[in-house]
């Protein structure tokens, strides 16, 4: 009978710690509010023809270096 009993209270503590650990757990769940603002116009260079430009510009460069290399 006495092994029962004691057999019964661990079972019981068990639970109840279970439950606290929990319940612990659940209080310190808290909903996240994530307010994310996207401009409607895009920064300068996500702009389409800053890259069209800057292309050119690099193979005019390119061009000229590989041309003046050329003549030597």
């Amino acid at each position: 009978m006495k092994n029962q009993v004691i057999k019964y209270a661990q079972n019981l503590f068990f639970f109840l710690l279970a439950m606290t650990a929990s319940l612990a757990t659940y209080a310190q769940d808290k909903g996240l509010n994530i307010d994310v603002e996207i401009g409607t116009e895009p920064v300068w260079y996500q702009q389409t023809w800053v890259w069209v430009v800057g292309a050119a510009v690099f193979v005019l460069l390119l061009v000229a270096l590989l041309k003046n290399n050329s003549k030597k």
